[in-house]
């Protein structure tokens, strides 16, 4: 199954119970997803969720390479920093773009270099310019709205497949214009 279409089955469930919390309920299909996204990089990538404070807070998640990932689990590594960045996750109602400009990312931004910002349904990757401040880098939206997303997930393989589409017409028109 696409990670795209997992991503949004477990998303589906999860609501379905009328037991989800806006925010932490999520947690495990959006570390799902970044796991799979992150098999593909090179080093491979993986996200850990409810990082320990390291000196700006409790990022929501933490993105670290596989050189960070220690077999010997006896001893773990001690107080290392996600090279990859911070993830910070609020619910599907809130904007992203605020969340992305907020002072929690600031600090984020400025101890993990990189914050992965999402609603769970937009996504954008802020980096900090030399003053530390956040800005911008790069940003994904699988839908516009709340109930746009929970419509596109009660229909997670169609969803995925658009999605697939719509990422591939996209690169070949930039592929292009080089």
């Amino acid at each position: 199954m696409n990670p795209l279409e997992t991503y949004l089955k477990e998303m589906r469930d999860i609501r379905s119970t009328g037991a989800a919390v806006a925010e932490t309920s999520f947690y495990p299909p959006l570390s799902g997803l970044l796991n799979e996204i992150g098999k593909a990089l090179k080093p491979k990538v993986r996200c850990v969720m409810t990082i320990a404070n390291r000196g700006a807070g409790l990022p929501d998640g933490g993105l670290f390479n596989a050189n960070q990932l220690k077999k010997d689990v006896a001893n773990p590594m001690q107080g290392q920093l996600p090279e990859r960045g911070a993830v910070e996750a609020k619910g599907l109602a809130e904007d992203v773009c605020k969340i992305a400009r907020s002072s929690q990312v600031k600090k984020y931004s400025a101890r993990y270099g990189l914050v992965l910002v999402t609603n769970f349904r937009d996504f954008v990757l802020v980096g900090a310019d030399a003053q530390g401040n956040p800005f911008p880098m790069e940003s994904y939206t699988l839908a516009e709205t709340e109930s746009e997303f929970w419509l596109a997930a009660s229909h997670p393989q169609k969803t995925a497949e658009a999605a697939v589409l719509k990422h591939w017409r996209k690169r070949s028109v930039s592929s292009h214009l080089r």
